[in-house]
C-alpha cells in the first residue's frame, strides 16, 4: 500500500504535468499556426497588389489562390466579414477593364484590417499564453510542493512503520534465543507483520509447550540419576567444563569432610585449598595407587578415577559441511570403595604365604633325602630307582621354586619387599646372573654373549633381587630359544640409568600379549612344546625393579626372537 501510494502520488504529479504542458503548447500551436498563415496570406494578396496597377491573368490567380486560403483559415471574429468583403472587391477588381484605384485601395483597407485582426489575436493570444504558463507554474509549483511534503513525510514515517516492527522482531528473536519462551509480539495492524506476530507468537507458544514438557522429563531424569548417584557406594564428585561443582553424593562428603549445601556452584580450586583429600584428589585425578582412608570406624582403601565428559556437538564448516564432535562439559571422580576386595586379596597374600612357607620346609627335606639316595648311603639303586629318584627331585625342584615364588609375590603384594639397597656394580650384576645359568646354556649348547663396558657408572640397587630379575630372563631366554643359538645380555648408560637387557633369537612374542606379559598368573598360549611356566616370574620380576625406582620393558616380534630389559638408577654422586 505504501509504495502504491507512492506510485500514484508520482503518476498524480506527471500528469499535471503533461496536461498543462499539453495546455501550452496547444496555445502556441494556435498562435504560431492560424495567425500566422493569416498574415502570411495577406502578404501574399498584397505582394501580388504591389507589382503592377493592373493584375495579370496569372497574378490574379495566385491572388485568388492566397484569397481561398485565407477564406478557409478564418480563426478570430470580425475576420470573416473581412474575407467576405475582400472576395467581393476582388471579383468586381477582376471585372475591371481599367485601373480602379478606389477598389485597389478597398482591398489594401480591408488586407490590413484583416492584419490589425490577426496580430490583435495574436497580441491577445500571447497575453493569455503567458498568463497561462504563469498560473501553470504556479499550479506546478504548489502540486510539487505538495508531492515533495508527501515524498518527505513518507520518506521520514515509512522506515519507522517498517523498522520498529522489524526491531521488536529482532528483540524477540533476541529473547527467544535466550530461551526466555514467554516472549510474545502484538502489531496493531492488519498487514505482513501482524501474520508475521502472529506466526512468531505461534512458534514461542510451542517452545513453551515442548521446554514445559522438556523442563519435566530432564526433571525428572536428574532426579533419578541424582537418586542413583547418592545410594551408591563410592565417592562421586562431579564438575563443569569451568571447574565448578555440580554434584557431590553423601559418601564424598563424609570422606571429604564436607557438605554438599555449602559447595555446590562454588569452585573446585577454591574448596581443595583447604581440603588437603579433594586437592589430591584434583591433582592426580586418575592413578594406580590405593588410597587409604579412615571412613566406617576404620581403614578403607579407596582407588581414584576420573571420567572426562563431553557431549556431542554439531560443528559447521563450509569445507566439511556439518560434523559431530565431542565438547568438554567436565569430569566426575569415583573413589572406589576396593576396601572389601583388598581385605580378600590381603587374605589370599596371607594364605599363600601361609601355605608356601609350610611347603618349603618338606620340600627341602625331600631333596636333601633324595640327594642321600643319590649318594648310595643307604644302598645303591638300580637304574629304574635312579631314574624315579631323578624325576622326584626334578619335580621337587619346580615345587621349591614355585613355592619361592610365591612368597616373593605375597612379599611383593603385601608391600613388605626387603631391600638391600646399595651402590652396585651393573657387572657383577650381569656375572652373578650367568654364572647361575652358565650349566644350563652349555646343556642346551647355547652361547651366552656378554656385551658391557670394563668401567660403568654404579647403580643403587639390591644385587640379589637384581640379579634374581636377570636370572629370570635368562632362564625364559634359554626355555625359548633353539639349540645352537645365541643369548646377547647386554649393559649399558642410559641417560641417568643402567639398561640391562637379554636378548634371545627364538620364534619371539606375538604382539597381543607383549602387554599382558608382567601380569600376575598370565602365560603366552603353549606352543606344545611343555615350556609353560607358573606365569608369576616376570610379574615378580616387575615388582622387584619397580621397588628399586627402575623400569621393566620388553621388545619382541615374530620370528626375530624377543628382548627383554629393565633400567635401574645409577648412583648419585
Amino acid at each position: 500500500m505504501g509504495f502504491g501510494f507512492l506510485f500514484a502520488t508520482v503518476l498524480f504529479f506527471g500528469g499535471m504535468c503533461l496536461y498543462h504542458i499539453k495546455r501550452i503548447s496547444e496555445s502556441a500551436e494556435v498562435i504560431l499556426k492560424d495567425n500566422y498563415e493569416s498574415l502570411n496570406y495577406t502578404r501574399s494578396m498584397r505582394s501580388v497588389l504591389d507589382k503592377s496597377d493592373l493584375l495579370q491573368k496569372n497574378d490574379q490567380l495566385y491572388f485568388d489562390k492566397a484569397l481561398r486560403l485565407e477564406e478557409n483559415n478564418v480563426t478570430e471574429h470580425g475576420e470573416k466579414d473581412l474575407v467576405i468583403s475582400l472576395r467581393r472587391l476582388f471579383e468586381q477588381y477582376k471585372l475591371s477593364t481599367r485601373e480602379n484605384k478606389v477598389l485597389e485601395r478597398q482591398i489594401r483597407a480591408d488586407l490590413q484590417k484583416i492584419d490589425d485582426i490577426n496580430m490583435a489575436a495574436i497580441v491577445r493570444k500571447n497575453e493569455s499564453a503567458k498568463s497561462s504558463i504563469e498560473d501553470t507554474v504556479m499550479l506546478l509549483q504548489f502540486v510539487g510542493a505538495f508531492t515533495f511534503m508527501v515524498l518527505f513525510s513518507f520518506s521520514v514515517n515509512f522506515p519507522g512503520y517498517v523498522a520498529n516492527p522489524l526491531r521488536e522482531l529482532m528483540a524477540g528473536i533476541a529473547e527467544i534465543g535466550k530461551k526466555n519462551y514467554s516472549q510474545r509480539l502484538t502489531f496493531n495492524s492488519n498487514d505482513e507483520f501482524a501474520e508475521l506476530g502472529s506466526a512468531f507468537n505461534d512458534m514461542a507458544r510451542k517452545l513453551t509447550d515442548w521446554e514445559n514438557s522438556n523442563l519435566a522429563t530432564i526433571r525428572t531424569e536428574k532426579m533419578r540419576i541424582e537418586a542413583i548417584i547418592e545410594k551408591m557406594q563410592d565417592a562421586i564428585i562431579g564438575l563443569d567444563e569451568n571447574n565448578n561443582i555440580l554434584f557431590i553424593n553423601a559418601v564424598a562428603e563424609q570422606l571429604l569432610n564436607l557438605q554438599s549445601k555449602e559447595i555446590s556452584g562454588k569452585n573446585a580450586n577454591e574448596i581443595s585449598a583447604r581440603n588437603d583429600l579433594f586437592s589430591y584428589v584434583l591433582r592426580n585425578k586418575k592413578g594406580d595407587k590405593t588410597l587409604k582412608i579412615f571412613a566406617d570406624g576404620k581403614e578403607s582403601f579407596f582407588l581414584l578415577d576420573t571420567i572426562d565428559i563431553s557431549v556431542p556437538f554439531l560443528d559447521t564448516s563450509e569445507e566439511k559441511g556439518i560434523i559431530t564432535t565431542g565438547r568438554p562439559a567436565g569430569n566426575v571422580f569415583i573413589l572406589r570403595n576396593i576396601t572389601r576386595f583388598k581385605e580378600l586379596d590381603e587374605a589370599k597374600t596371607h594364605f599363600i604365604a601361609t601355605v608356601s612357607h609350610e611347603l618349603k620346609t618338606p620340600i627341602s627335606s625331600i631333596l636333601m633325602s633324595l640327594d642321600i639316595l643319590s649318594a648310595e648311603h643307604v644302598g645303591k639303586l638300580n637304574q629304574e630307582q635312579l631314574e624315579l629318584v631323578k624325576n622326584i627331585e626334578e619335580d621337587s625342584s619346580r615345587l621349591l621354586k614355585i613355592t619361592g615364588e610365591l612368597l616373593d609375590l605375597s612379599q611383593a603384594e603385601s608391600g613388605n619387599i626387603q631391600l638391600k639397597l646399595a651402590p652396585s656394580n651393573p657387572n657383577e650384576i650381569i656375572n652373578y646372573a650367568v654364572n647361575a645359568v652358565k650349566f644350563q646354556a652349555e646343556q642346551q649348547g647355547i652361547q651366552l654373549e656378554v656385551i658391557s663396558r670394563q668401567k660403568l657408572p654404579s647403580v643403587n640397587a639390591d644385587i640379589e633381587k637384581s640379579a634374581w630379575v636377570l636370572i629370570n630372563f635368562l632362564s625364559n631366554a634359554l626355555r625359548y630359544s633353539p639349540e645352537k643359538s645365541k643369548v646377547v645380555v647386554q649393559a649399558m648408560p642410559v641417560s641417568d640409568f643402567i639398561e640391562f637387557t637379554v636378548r634371545d633369537f627364538g620364534k619371539g612374542i606375538d604382539p597381543q600379549y607383549q602387554q599382558k606379559l608382567f601380569d600376575r598368573y598370565f602365560q603366552v598360549p603353549a606352543d606344545g612344546l611343555g615350556k609353560s611356566g607358573t606365569g608369576l616370574g616376570l610379574a615378580i620380576s616387575k615388582d622387584f625393579i619397580e621397588a628399586q625406582k627402575g623400569e621393566i620393558f620388553v621388545e619382541s616380534e615374530i620370528g626375530m626372537g624377543s628382548k627383554f630389559g629393565f633400567r635401574l638408577p645409577i648412583q648419585a654422586s
